[in-house]
């Protein structure tokens, strides 16, 4: 019987392996196996999550390989139980490597039980691993821009101050979408300019190139970039 590694070997494809290597530099290309992820997401439909080799597997930490990562974080997003889910998260964000781990990483029970995520949110948002701040401001990109939105949610991604380019280029996407969803509110960040430059700048970008911002709010920022 293979184990839940050596499915994913099996699933190698070299010259996506590249392609992601290319898009992931944080990471040594030999340790991409290139599995597409179409093939990761049903292999974690295919397993048992409650089975003793699953369990394993995702109780060993640090994986090898950045595809057992992938299929790591699409096993967490079937678990339904909201402690459980959470547990297991914050088990795994530590070894997070990568910005395409950190976005793969969404739970729907995250979005069914939003209110119950927010201290874990802000939590994380403190922490100083890259990728763990990174999944913060994703989590509240996706779950608090509309009905659940409120205020001081943009104020808290405001302050943060990082050198990373990972945590800097997620606070940009964060102001982008919040900027098509709650205009009246998130537009003056960029028009009292107050981002840091590098984000203020990439945010102003990802906004002209958004199709959900009109066109005479795009004018309007390209006076400011």
């Amino acid at each position: 019987m293979q184990t839940i590694t050596e499915m994913i070997i099996a699933c190698a494809d070299e010259q996506n392996a590249a392609f992601v290597a290319k898009l992931t530099p944080d990471l040594r290309p030999e340790l991409v196996l290139g599995c597409r992820t179409p093939a990761l997401r049903s292999l974690a439909k295919s397993l048992d999550l409650n089975s003793a080799e699953v369990q394993a597997f995702l109780n060993t930490l640090p994986h090898r390989y950045f595809d057992e990562n992938q299929l790591h974080a699409f096993l967490i997003s079937r678990i339904r139980s909201f402690p459980e889910c959470t547990a297991a998260v914050e088990a795994f964000l530590p070894y997070i490597d990568n910005w395409a781990t950190c976005d793969q990483l969404s739970p729907p029970v995250f979005g069914r039980e939003a209110e119950k995520l927010l201290p874990y949110i802000e939590k994380w948002m403190h922490s100083d691993a890259v990728y763990t701040q990174r999944f913060a401001i994703g989590m509240l990109m996706r779950h608090f821009l509309d009905a659940r939105f409120d205020p001081s949610y943009p104020e808290q991604v405001a302050a943060i101050r990082s050198d990373a380019y990972y945590v800097n280029m997620e606070i940009a996407w964060y102001f982008a979408t919040a900027a098509a969803k709650q205009p009246e509110l998130i537009l003056p960040y960029l028009t009292e300019h107050r981002l840091p430059e590098w984000v203020h700048k990439k945010t102003i970008r990802k906004c002209i190139e958004s199709r959900r911002i009109p066109d005479e709010t795009k004018e309007m920022l390209r006076k400011l970039g």
